[in-house]
């Protein structure tokens, strides 16, 4: 067995060939129907190092079943592209080198055409393997965690185009079509947690990524987290307190970031005539002071934090209380890729779920008891628990089957691209 057959950081494969050959066909589309609304031209750009162009994404995730399971079937497969496995790893130093990250928007071949000619060769290779029923349950497991990474990447398409237009002086919008909804802003409440042992984890037979389990006790002193996102008119007011201009309220790596990289208010925001505006999928428009406020840093929302007389929760702090409520809210819908404000509701914390991931103060490490996969996939979470912070909770462009209490993203502390907003414990 080769390093890269080996078995995959995936909780459990779909019950049947058959379902997930029904799961492949959806997810895939999903994928296709998203570059549908761009332009050529817009695909193969790349604003700044962590973007990746619309093209290299949809590339990639067709790479990952090409690797991962059409190169290890025992068919006779033969790859579509002779130089594709170096062209579309990301970052499996265990399959190989890999063109570099940085320099992907230079690449003008393959064309989007060609790229759409590989997914539909991949595709019916993957549809006839699961057809016949040849995939053993390890090989339909890792086609499981690959729909789970096309879906990972899915949301950075979302969030990587917005960047890219967002570098157009026409300010393009991706969707101009997108529902936004104006609300008030609901007044911040606490919810009081007592003290004690608590679990967090996942455990079960439902999918999972490796970094989410094993399911464990964690000990928290009592504490209050808010019900509710921070929302923009509140962040404006600690921009007009001089919150970028005082460096007491700033870790020094952030202080250092906010004096080099000229931060004065979140990205996307933009003085004009006056008021502040924003950039969205649908295009600028106004900024509504009652939504949450987003694409704001580790380093913005602890600095915030701090203004408020607050802190920022830990994951385990989050995870405690998202388990009790209800998943629902702002998820993944076509016509509304912006966070909206809270509404009143019966639960006790809202927004727990699909308007802006939320920072915590948890750097991402592994649990007690984790153990990465063996071979390449092994590389899939496990290799990044360094220099990182956790979010919680997903934001209005990830995926449904993503939003659960035990996800756990992870960004570097200066990144603001991703939909990134702020709740506040105590």
């Amino acid at each position: 067995m080769k390093s890269h057959e080996r078995k995959a950081p995936a909780c459990k494969a779909a019950t049947s060939a058959v379902d997930l050959l029904e799961r492949y066909g959806e997810v895939r589309e999903r994928s296709e129907r998203f570059s549908e609304a761009l332009e050529p031209e817009d695909c193969v750009i790349q604003s700044m190092p962590d973007v990746s162009p619309t093209r290299w994404h949809l590339a990639h995730t067709t790479w990952f079943f090409e690797t991962f399971v059409l190169s290890r079937s025992a068919n006779g497969y033969r790859p579509f592209g002779a130089r594709f496995e170096y062209l579309f790893n990301s970052y499996y130093n265990a399959i190989g080198d890999q063109y570099p990250r940085s320099r992907r928007g230079l690449l003008s071949r393959p064309t989007v055409r060609e790229i759409r000619e590989y997914r539909a060769h991949v595709d019916h290779s993957v549809g006839k393997l699961l057809r016949r029923g040849s995939a053993d349950a390890d090989l339909l497991e890792v086609i499981e965690l690959g729909l789970n990474h096309e879906e990972q990447h899915l949301e950075l398409m979302y969030t990587d185009i917005k960047h890219v237009l967002f570098q157009n002086p026409l300010l393009p919008a991706y969707r101009p079509g997108c529902r936004w909804q104006a609300t008030d802003t609901q007044p911040l409440r606490w919810r009081e947690c007592a003290e004690g042992l608590r679990w967090i984890g996942q455990e079960g037979d439902a999918f999972g990524f490796d970094n989410e389990r094993p399911r464990h006790r964690v000990f928290l002193e009592r504490y209050s987290l808010a019900d509710r996102l921070v929302t923009c008119g509140e962040y404006a007011a600690f921009i007009e307190e001089g919150g970028y201009r005082r460096p007491e309220l700033w870790l020094s790596e952030g202080w250092e970031r906010v004096r080099e990289r000229g931060w004065d208010a979140p990205l996307y925001w933009k003085w004009l005539d006056g008021q502040w505006s924003v950039f969205t999928l649908a295009g600028n428009r106004e900024l509504q002071p009652g939504e949450p406020v987003c694409h704001v840093s580790y380093f913005e929302a602890d600095a915030f934090a701090r203004w408020s007389g607050a802190r920022l929760p830990t994951e385990a702090e989050w995870e405690v209380v998202a388990e009790a409520e209800p998943v629902h809210g702002n998820l993944l819908e076509e016509d509304l890729l912006h966070p909206h404000g809270a509404v009143e509701r019966q639960e006790q914390a809202a927004q727990l779920y699909g308007d802006t991931w939320e920072w915590t103060a948890t750097p991402y490490s592994r649990y007690p008891g984790y153990v990465p996969a063996e071979g390449a996939l092994g590389e899939y979470n496990g290799k990044f628990m360094c220099n990182q912070y956790v979010l919680r909770g997903g934001s209005c462009v990830t995926p449904r089957s993503h939003i659960r209490a035990t996800y756990r993203n992870f960004l570097p502390p200066d990144a603001r691209w991703q939909f990134s907003g702020i709740r506040l414990a105590k």
